[in-house]
Formats: structure tokens, sequence, C-alpha cells
């Protein structure tokens, strides 16, 4: 994508070689065993391992690095907890629909399995995905991550539809294969920033708890509840302006009793990226389909305010 559009970051810059971690293993470990650090969380790139997105062509030189970097931590006493999946989606599965392939939580389970069968001796503790909220929005509603696919308020939401069902996928295949030889844990991250009302005004309030149940309760409530399943608010708001707006069923996708129970509980501990707590209020609806009119909150002082 930085290749394709140079203008999505500033100074037509990309990730190719970054901090070249690739070739700074000892020197990182070393600096982080400086600080003090008990537990190291890296992401593995999937593109790394399985450079086509499928399990039979592995690439066994990314499979070393990551074994070379788990025993370096290892070595210097440090945890390894390990992401799966943190926004880097093999190009050819994006050509085939990326998060909005319904397959794509077959490709996302093949993929893990590999993991597993290479790291998961060493590795106690994985994520198999880091904020999925800004996988789904972030790409789908703004356009700005990567692939850069503008569908706001469809997209985004067969993303999420998608997302869950790969997870639970990932979750059930570790539980059932791995869990008793590698005696690991699994579970998800999500990113959560708090929402105040500006004011104690209901309308306010109310702004509030809109905004939470789609930013973080889309997510984590159809895995960590007791009923599980999409938040009703979130059913309620997304139905009753796919109707106003003309659409034949909600453009957010029905999960079935069967894929409620499957979601359910797949998670063995709740992971949470917090950066930013933020004043709401109602928004004005904009023409169009979109996650913001859905979602009908607006930020204020949003850099003034702390």
């Amino acid at each position: 994508m930085t290749h394709n559009m140079t203008f999505k970051i500033r100074d037509g810059s990309n990730g190719d070689v970054a901090c070249d971690s690739y070739n700074q293993i000892k020197e990182d470990v070393d600096m982080v065993r400086k600080l003090r650090v008990q537990f190291y969380r890296f992401s593995i790139a999937w593109t790394r391992i399985l450079p086509n997105g499928f399990p039979n062509k592995i690439n066994k030189a990314g499979v070393r690095y990551y074994n070379r970097l788990i025993n370096r931590l290892l070595k210097k006493g440090i945890t390894p907890i390990a992401t799966i999946y943190h926004w880097d989606l093999p190009q050819a599965l994006q050509d085939l629909g990326g998060w909005a392939n319904p397959l794509v939580q077959y490709w996302f389970e093949g993929y893990a399995k590999v993991l597993f069968e290479n790291f998961g001796d060493r590795i106690k503790m994985w994520v198999t995905v880091n904020e999925p909220q800004q996988i789904c929005s972030f790409t789908y509603s703004t356009g700005v991550y990567a692939p850069g696919i503008v569908s706001d308020g469809i997209g985004t939401y067969i993303c999420y539809h998608n997302l869950l069902k790969a997870h639970a996928r990932v979750y059930h295949l570790y539980n059932s294969t791995f869990r008793q030889s590698q005696k690991g844990q699994i579970g998800i991250n999500t990113e959560v920033t708090w929402f105040e009302p500006a004011t104690n005004s209901t309308a306010d309030k109310a702004a509030a708890e809109r905004r939470w149940e789609f930013e973080c309760g889309i997510i984590a409530h159809p895995i960590f509840s007791a009923d599980g399943d999409y938040p009703n608010l979130v059913k309620q708001i997304v139905a009753k302006r796919s109707k106003e707006e003309g659409f034949p069923e909600s453009r957010l996708p029905r999960l079935t009793a069967e894929e409620i129970g499957f979601i359910k509980g797949t998670s063995d501990f709740f992971g949470l990226n917090h950066y930013a707590t933020l004043k709401v209020k109602p928004s004005k609806p904009l023409k169009g389909t979109s996650e913001f009119n859905d979602v009908g909150v607006k930020i204020v002082k949003e850099y003034e305010w702390r």
C-alpha cells in the first residue's frame, strides 16, 4: 500500500525496513533486558511466515527469525507474548477479499496452526488479533489503513463479523489440539478508548454509551458477555438505519445461534490497549451510509481536555 499510495505517509516513506528489528535481535533484546522488562509482546507477520497466505509454502527464514527472537528472550529471562495478527495480511489474500471474505476465518486458522506447531512449545500466551477496531473501522470506514478500501458502514461490519469468527476458530483450534501439550493461554487484544459525556445531559450520556458499544462492545460483547452476540444497542441502531436507507436487511450481519455459541467465551484473558479518554456528544447525521452516522457521536475538546 505504501508503495502504490505514497501519499498515505507524509514523507513518502514505507515500512520495508523500519527500525530493522529483523537484523537487530541481539541489540533489541539486550535493551529490553536493561529496562528490566519481564514480558515482551511482539507480533508475528503473516506475510513473513506465509508469503502467499497459505500453509503450502512456509518461509523457513521467517520461522528462523522468530525462533531466534523467542530463544533470545527466554535466555534473558523475558517471557515472550506473541500476537498472531497485527494488520499485515498477505497481498494474495487481500486480492481474494481479505477480511471481507468469509473464508478468511479458515485462512487465519491455517496460519495460526503453523505458528502453534513451530513456536507453541515456548510461547505460553497468544493474542489472536491486535485491535480489531483499527482493522475494521480504520480500514473500511475511513480507508486510512491498508488496503485503503472505503466501504463505510458495510465493509466495516462484514469485517467485524468475519474477524470474530476467525478469532474463535483459532481459539478452538488451540483448545482442542495444542492446549493440553503446550499449556498456554490465548485471547484477543482490544483498543479501548473511554468516552465521557461532554455534559451531564441525558443526550450526552446516551452518546457516550453508544460510542462505547460501537467501539468496544461490538468485539467484547460477543466474546465476553454471558449471552454472547453483538450488543443489543448496536443491532437495533444499525437495523433501524439500514431500513431507513432502503437496505432489505441490516448492514450488520446476523450471528446465528450456532455462531453465537461458537464465539462466546473464546478468550482466556481480556487484552486491553488504552490510549485516551475523550468527551463526546451527539452529532448531526451526514448524508449517506456510514459508521459515523450509525454511532451518531462526535468528539469534543479532543486535545484541550484531559
